[in-house]
């Protein structure tokens, strides 16, 4: 079935402080596939600390929505995971 862990994928040149290791984390949970930080932006509102949650379904996975500060970045995970397991998965990968 597959590798016993996921790829994450970087190419851009700039992650949310602390992204990075919490989507580490993240790939190494069973079910998770791919995942890919995407666009990054500013917000309106400020989010003292880093917060992920799922935006949307996408074809394949779900994108993410990571914030910290008034900075936003998409996140991209190819899974097979239902929603509310990929809550649990995000919510062990944060610790």
């Amino acid at each position: 079935m597959g590798s016993p862990t996921g790829r994450l994928v970087l190419t851009h040149s700039t992650y949310l402080p602390g992204l990075v290791a919490i989507l580490r984390r993240l790939v190494l949970q069973p079910g998770i596939q791919t995942v890919t930080p995407a666009v990054i932006g500013r917000a309106k509102s400020h989010t003292p600390k880093l917060r992920i949650r799922i935006s949307v379904p996408t074809l394949g996975g779900y994108k993410l929505i990571a914030r910290h500060g008034k900075t936003f970045q998409e996140v991209f995970v190819v899974t097979d995971l239902s929603q509310l397991d990929l809550e649990g998965a995000i919510a062990t990968a944060i610790g």
